[in-house]
């Protein structure tokens, strides 16, 4: 009983419009997954593997592409060769020729491909210059500084290039040669079957160099601790939790290698008055019943200081006023939010004599159209309190 061939595309999880480089990028990285030798005795990995060659073998050559779009696997069925798939080569050639390699036992290979690239990655270099360590410092600022924007200076402990070997490793007038085991790699290749994997090189230890006679400072490590002042200058408009990186304030890397990066993650205090929400920021102010009926000013704070805010008469508890432009500054200087003013009524609690008298008047001459939403709320409730 045949078995149904699944669709190319689906094997090599790409859409139908992918490129040639789509392609090859999903292949590569699902043969090395599936490659037999990885899967020793997994038949069902040496399937997919199979099956992964094949796909790629059609899909990477357009006429052959071009046939399976308009027929499907029809195209292949009189065609000889590895799953009906008319001229498809051995899924281990593919795989040598898609990484690379040359023929068998040619010294090259995925894995050795993969060796060389090793050298280049995460800011690794040739001789064991790599890059330096990022850091981070967690810094807090006030809420006022946050919303102007602040320059300030930490001093930090980090490792630093060795001001008596210039980060070589060496001591000034011995000599330095390249490491003969790994050739000024730091690494070398370690045999795991059809696999070369890389292990860093256990006569210089990654260095690259052989070292005459190691710095006395740093002992051959090319680094030494130092403490560093760094200044910041902190954008208006932080918020909590922001990062700001210094570029090449991070560790000295290796051997004389580029230094990381330095992360200042800003923590921001909480402020007595404001709260704030993006770029707007809001504050409750109090007013007395009198000033809320009759109307009048009222003085709010701001983040340039006090601002006059007309109140009408008969406003509310709970009112707010919105002051364009006095928010937070958007970081980037895309414009200013707003300020939010709530106001509401505060109640005395303590009456003198002659204060009550005169309250208890005037609310003796209340009538339903000086507490109008009083009078309403009742007439609608009047049924809960038969």
């Amino acid at each position: 009983m045949a078995t149904t061939k699944r669709d190319y595309y689906q094997v090599l999880g790409v859409e139908r419009n992918a490129s040639p480089d789509e392609v090859k990028k999903a292949y590569r990285k699902m043969a090395v997954k599936y490659h037999p030798d990885k899967n020793p005795g997994d038949k069902s990995a040496e399937e997919n593997f199979k099956e992964l060659g094949e796909a790629y073998e059609v899909l990477s050559n357009p006429d052959k592409r071009a046939a399976y779009d308009r027929y499907g696997h029809q195209a292949f069925s009189q065609g000889g060769g590895m799953g009906g798939a008319g001229g498809v080569h051995d899924p281990f050639e593919i795989f040598r020729e898609v990484f690379g390699a040359g023929g068998r036992g040619g010294g090259g290979g995925i894995f050795g491909s993969i060796f060389e690239e090793a050298f280049s990655q995460d800011g690794g270099e040739r001789g064991g210059r790599g890059r330096g360590a990022d850091l981070r410092y967690d810094m807090r600022i006030t809420f006022e500084e946050a919303a102007r924007g602040v320059e300030k200076e930490i001093e930090i402990a980090k490792l630093q290039t060795c001001d008596t070997c210039h980060g070589s490793g060496a001591e000034p007038g011995s000599k330095v040669t390249t490491c003969p085991t790994c050739g000024g790699h730091g690494q070398v290749a370690v045999s795991r079957g059809f696999f070369n994997i890389a292990q860093t090189c256990p006569r210089c230890r990654g260095a690259g160099q052989s070292i005459e006679k190691p710095c006395r400072t740093c002992r051959g490590d090319g680094r030494t601790e130092k403490t560093t002042k760094i200044k910041i200058k902190i954008p208006a408009g932080v918020e909590d939790g922001t990062r700001l990186r210094s570029s090449g304030q991070g560790e000295g890397g290796a051997h004389g290698g580029p230094p990381g990066d330095l992360y200042v993650v800003l923590h921001v205090e909480a402020h007595d008055v404001f709260q704030r929400e993006g770029t707007d920021i809001f504050c409750s102010v109090p007013i007395s019943f009198a000033r809320a009926a009759l109307g009048g000013e009222v003085k709010v704070p701001t983040l340039e200081g006090s601002a006059v805010l007309k109140v009408p008469a008969g406003t509310p508890s709970g009112k707010v006023f919105r002051l364009r432009g006095k928010g937070l500054p958007e970081v980037h200087g895309r414009g200013t939010g707003d300020l939010h003013v709530k106001l509401y009524v505060e109640v005395p609690t303590k009456l003198n004599l002659d204060q009550r008298h005169k309250l208890e008047a005037f609310a003796a001459s209340c009538d339903e159209t000086t507490h109008p939403e009083e009078t309403s709320f009742f007439r609608k409730a009047k049924d809960f309190f038969k």
